[in-house]
């Protein structure tokens, strides 16, 4: 795991969440996607590197978290 791994990381999240925003998946508004998308990769990141889970390598692991969080994030917020 480098330096470079995370910050690839946090780009894919960043189109990840822009991507949500556009395609219609998600209804926050793009800065609110994109930080949620950036907080799941984060704390991601840091079980991989705690734990050693994970799904395969840093950019993979990058958009199924930031897809989880988004999913998760404003659904469970929501009323």
């Amino acid at each position: 795991m480098g330096f470079f791994a995370f910050f690839g990381a946090l780009m894919i999240a960043g189109i990840v969440g822009y991507a949500s925003e556009k395609s219609g998946f998600t209804n926050n508004g793009y800065l609110p996607s994109i930080i949620i998308a950036l907080g799941g990769t984060v704390l991601f990141f840091m079980v991989r590197i705690m734990f050693g889970l994970s799904f395969g390598s840093p950019g993979l692991d990058a958009i199924i978290s930031a897809i989880g969080a988004l999913f998760l994030v404003p659904t469970h917020y929501r009323k």
